[in-house]
């Protein structure tokens, strides 16, 4: 699925912020950034990926049991699995999907960074399948009184968040009537800012994949 990443365990794209560090294996699909003009509207006529909630919040209270900044330092990939499955903002589809693909190999793919200010760095975790690496929910986690709070979630698969030089930026492919899983016609890239205790939207553009060269069938010349 071009736009996605392939496998589980990966880390995010090769831009980072200086504090910014990825966990975990390949590379995330570099986005499609094409010519398309940045811009606040939405995309026409179009059909997305099946959708759930997002929410852009910076009120959100930190479940019991997650693991301190102060004492434990960045939290591994256990610590962020038993984060998420204590968070009441996460839908229930997310937790029951995150299960290890194999022995305690969770499809979490994290980057640590400063996106909110604050003296931790903050936690972006995005959320896998296992089979085909397909992004079904992306989260923000900002160290609050000594423990992590969420303050940014999007579940609307295929779904991939990552920091690009001190902002988070959403992909977030795009069907129209008719494409298959793996050839969406599209992807809208969000960058969030926080301002003022939360993420609000910066940018927003759309890239449309078109047409490879080599998908059409070549002509067959006349006898």
């Amino acid at each position: 699925m071009r736009g996605l990443a392939s496998a589980a365990s990966r880390t995010t794209g090769p831009r980072r912020t200086p504090r910014a560090v990825t966990t975990a294996g390949t590379v995330f699909a570099a986005l499609a950034l094409c010519t398309s003009a940045c811009g606040t509207g939405g995309t026409g006529a179009r059909d997305e990926g099946p959708a759930h909630d997002e929410a852009v919040s910076g009120a959100a209270v930190a479940p019991q049991g997650s693991p301190s900044p102060s004492s434990a330092g960045r939290p591994g990939a256990t610590e962020l699995v038993r984060l998420i499955k204590a968070d009441p903002t996460v839908s229930t589809e997310v937790k029951r999907g995150l299960k290890p693909c194999a022995a305690d190999d969770y499809p979490l793919d994290t980057s640590y960074g400063d996106l909110t200010g604050g003296t931790v760095d903050d936690v972006v975790v995005n959320v896998l399948t296992c089979g085909d690496g397909v992004g079904v929910g992306s989260y923000v986690y900002r160290e609050q009184n000594g423990a992590y709070e969420n303050v940014f979630k999007a579940e609307e698969p295929p779904v991939y968040a990552q920091i690009d030089r001190g902002d988070l930026v959403v992909s977030k492919q795009v069907y129209e009537k008719g494409d298959p899983v793996s050839s969406p016609s599209g992807e809208n890239v969000i960058t969030y800012r926080w301002s003022q205790g939360r993420f609000a939207q910066e940018y927003f553009w759309h890239n449309d994949y078109g047409t490879v060269v080599g998908d059409e069938p070549s002509p067959v010349p006349e006898a």
